[in-house]
């Protein structure tokens, strides 16, 4: 029976995607065979192997699950909250333990998937694979033309990252309100990358909301609801 990289069989068991997993294991959360392991090369025997999370057996999710959810403002995404706060997983009703794909701040909305498929969580993730994500941004103010060049071509952030080139349209300007409404295309996924972004030309976000992942779109939500889909 072949062997496979622990972190990856924690994520096809849907702990969590495989960087996460890899941070699990240097914690000490996983044990193999009675044993914690704490080395990310380390190696398992799926179906052989006893391997356990926080003291309980996982194995591999033969029910692959996917849900298209359109995040509400207010909930965070993760699947264990410190602080009390209404978590993504809470508007799904559903036996299986699933994790959310990728990361929306608590007061951005629209599209986030939970599955419990882990290498999904991964294809979809990884900076190699370029998955892309759409942006309906609200800003204060007038936006000009250099300004949004200057997004397209990247900018500098807060933590003096550089992002790539993003694909930045005008979809509303209104002088009356002073406000302006672009539609951002990026695939880096950097942390709060959009609202950074926008700081970064001195706009204002008065709302951010995800509209696409990838071909995956809201496009038949009216208000905060969930849809299960077939990866294809």
């Amino acid at each position: 029976m072949e062997e496979e990289r622990l972190q990856k069989y924690l994520a096809s068991c849907g702990i969590a995607s495989r960087r996460k997993c890899e941070e699990l294991i240097l914690q000490g959360k996983v044990s193999v065979n009675g044993k914690v392991v704490t080395e990310l090369g380390s190696k398992v025997i799926p179906n052989k192997d006893k391997i356990e999370f926080n003291g309980k057996e996982v194995n591999v999710q033969e029910n692959k699950i996917y849900i298209l959810l359109n995040k509400p403002i207010g909930y965070v995404t993760t699947v264990k909250e410190q602080f009390g706060r209404d978590k993504v997983t809470d508007l799904v009703k559903i036996k299986e333990r699933l994790v959310p794909v990728g990361r929306l701040d608590m007061y951005t909305s629209g599209a986030i998937i939970l599955t419990n498929d882990g290498d999904f969580v991964y294809k979809v993730t990884h900076p190699k694979n370029e998955v892309t994500k759409t942006y309906t941004v609200t800003l204060k103010g007038q936006v000009t033309n250099e300004e949004v060049e200057k997004l397209r071509s990247g900018v500098t952030l807060d933590d003096g990252f550089t992002t790539s080139p993003a694909k930045v349209k005008k979809i509303m300007e209104d002088k009356e309100k002073n406000r302006t409404r672009l539609e951002i295309v990026i695939h880096e996924g950097k942390n709060r990358e959009v609202r950074r972004m926008c700081e970064a030309i001195d706009k204002k976000v008065l709302a951010l909301h995800r509209s696409k992942i990838g071909t995956i779109n809201l496009e038949r939500f009216n208000n905060w609801k969930m849809e299960i889909f077939k990866r294809k």
